[in-house]
């Protein structure tokens, strides 16, 4: 694959920043995100959201961190060392997601604006365990979602956020035409969690032509933060100033190469593995 290219040492590389939530298994959350960032050459910022108490197993609490304790993080890093795009995961309340909106119109990051934006609605994690207070759905679907250069929630978070159940080709192109009605400039529709396909397709919208994204279905239940990995590898592309397909579908390719690459942990999901890359360096 085609990959980013790595800054030469003692300069300066790319920067990105991802406001999310921590996985204390190390699995997922921001501790994937920059494991990813890292393994694409770019350098990673980061604001913390929520703590999360998780291990492969299920998340059994969380402590969200204070709303402007969140926003200051986001103003203090773009201030001071400056991006090229940012992503959001878990941000837990309806306060935190207005808090990060608000920051974000303040230093230009969202759709049309300098900063890409890429919005993942984290709502629950793979194994069920609620991410996200329910009421804070309604943030997500009208402050958040509407600032995004792409949406890219998974088949149970697409289900949270318009009521559609995803089971084929079609109700998938129908969902990211709702989510796309949200206000996001891009809607992708992600079909990893589709099991009954032999192939995982993702469905890419942008308010007038679909484009599909598919790879061979990778057959491990060590997938846990494949959605994080796969939304940082598009933010690193992003940041190179690659265009939304582009990237997505370098992102595509990296976290399928991931998932192959994927590795037992503890007694439940073990994690996606962006540390291919190391083993290709070293063949190359």
């Amino acid at each position: 694959m085609t990959q980013l290219p790595l800054t030469p040492d003692g300069q300066t590389p790319i920067r990105v920043l991802t406001i999310a939530g921590t996985d204390s298994g190390g699995g997922a959350g921001i501790q994937a995100d920059s494991r990813t960032f890292a393994m694409c050459g770019v350098h990673a910022c980061v604001a913390v959201a929520a703590v999360t108490v998780q291990n492969t197993v299920g998340v059994s609490a969380f402590h969200e961190i204070p709303p402007e304790i969140v926003a200051g993080q986001v103003r203090a890093v773009v201030t001071d060392i400056g991006i090229g795009a940012a992503k959001t995961g878990m941000l837990a309340s309806t306060e935190i997601i207005e808090s990060v909106a608000s920051v974000c119109n303040e230093l230009g990051i969202g759709r049309d604006r300098r900063i890409p934006l890429l919005v993942d609605p984290v709502s629950a994690s793979m194994h069920g365990d609620p991410l996200l207070h329910e009421s804070a759905l309604d943030a997500l679907r009208t402050t958040l979602i509407p600032m995004a250069t792409i949406v890219t929630p998974n088949l149970d978070e697409v289900s949270l956020l318009t009521g559609i159940d995803v089971v084929d080709d079609a109700t998938a192109r129908t969902a990211a035409e709702a989510l796309h009605a949200m206000g996001a400039q891009y809607a992708l529709v992600k079909g990893g969690h589709l099991r009954t396909s032999t192939s995982s397709t993702d469905i890419l919208f942008d308010g007038s032509e679909f484009l599909e994204f598919t790879s061979p279905r990778i057959h491990t239940s060590n997938d846990h933060g494949g959605g994080d990995t796969l939304g940082s590898a598009i933010v690193s592309a992003l940041a190179h100033g690659w265009t939304v397909p582009d990237a997505v579908a370098f992102g595509k390719e990296w976290v399928t190469k991931s998932l192959a690459a994927s590795y037992d942990l503890g007694a439940g999901h073990g994690p996606v593995s962006p540390l291919w890359r190391l083993h290709d360096a070293e063949d190359a």
